[in-house]
């Protein structure tokens, strides 16, 4: 098939490759613009534009595919079907339609469940005991067309990076096996029962409530992991904390129970694994003590 590839950060990844792998004339990639990042401010180019460049796929990055000149040069390459990751942006109707199979969204949920921009944080924030991939083809509303194929995997205790990796493998692998055999996979409604929406991610949110229950601060800890970084307040600085377990143990809410940061919530406590300070380094807990006194009796806010 031709296909048109839309993808920006690095979920995207697997699918562009998986696509190109199996066969298919990938006649163009759209992504996001080149954005400044990092202390320099030097403009980044996104994961897919980067690929794609190597791939030798010409690149396109509009801000905007409202436009008529947008939407002409998309209509040039007389794609097949788009395939559409994490793209970042709204595709009007008029996109939606040009080509001849439509465009297909790989969305890392079990539709109808976490529509929206942060399906995966979301789902371990929730405590969710499995996850997946839908794809879905597209219409107009958000992530609310009829579903292609789903997949399914336990969360466990991955956090938000392992999960989004293998996520990003599963959805290149259903992709190209629709793309063998589209006409093979009837289209299904999703229910309106059991939607949920997730919502971007907000810093605001990342701060640890010990009152919670150890399950719900493990859950928060791993689901924004490693961006932006759950955290609390120790001795005056501002601890990441990117890796957390249950441990069988009881306390005051943020207290510090032992010499391996366990610490106590609401109901029960979390031993954290992996921390960050101001100015450091993500380190093993262990490696982080060494140098950083919490000691038994301290308090975490």
């Amino acid at each position: 098939m031709r296909v048109i590839m839309m993808g920006s950060p690095d979920f995207a990844v697997p699918t562009l490759d998986a696509i190109v792998e199996a066969g298919h004339d990938v006649v163009a990639a759209y992504c996001q613009p080149p954005r400044p990042a990092g202390r320099g401010k030097k403009e980044q180019k996104t994961a897919i534009h980067q690929r794609a460049e190597k791939l030798g796929i010409p690149v396109r990055h509009p801000k905007s595919l409202k436009k008529g000149d947008a939407q002409t040069e998309f209509a040039s390459f007389e794609a097949d079907v788009a395939i559409v990751a994490a793209y970042g942006l709204i595709l009007p109707q008029a996109v939606l339609d040009m080509p001849a199979r439509g465009c297909v969204n790989v969305h890392a949920s079990l539709l109808p469940r976490w529509r929206g921009a942060a399906p995966v944080q979301r789902a371990i924030m929730a405590g969710d005991p499995v996850t997946g991939v839908t794809l879905m083809q597209m219409e107009a509303g958000l992530d609310t067309g009829p579903m292609l194929m789903m997949r399914q995997t336990p969360i466990v205790s991955k956090n938000a990076a392992e999960l989004t990796e293998e996520l990003a493998q599963m959805g290149g692998e259903m992709v190209v096996e629709w793309l063998a055999a589209p006409d093979g996979y009837e289209p299904i409604a999703q229910h309106e029962d059991g939607v949920t929406y997730a919502h971007k991610i907000d810093k605001a949110e990342a701060r640890v409530d010990w009152s919670r229950s150890a399950a719900e601060v493990q859950a928060h800890i791993q689901g924004l992991s490693p961006w932006p970084g759950a955290w609390t307040e120790a001795s005056g600085d501002r601890l990441k904390l990117l890796e957390a377990e249950i441990a069988d143990a009881t306390g005051e809410p943020g207290e510090v129970l032992d010499d391996k940061l366990t610490v106590a919530c609401g109901s029960g406590a979390v031993r954290i694994l992996r921390a960050q300070r101001p100015g450091k380094g993500v380190q093993a807990v262990e490696e982080m003590l060494r140098g950083y006194a919490l000691a038994p009796g301290a308090r975490l806010a």
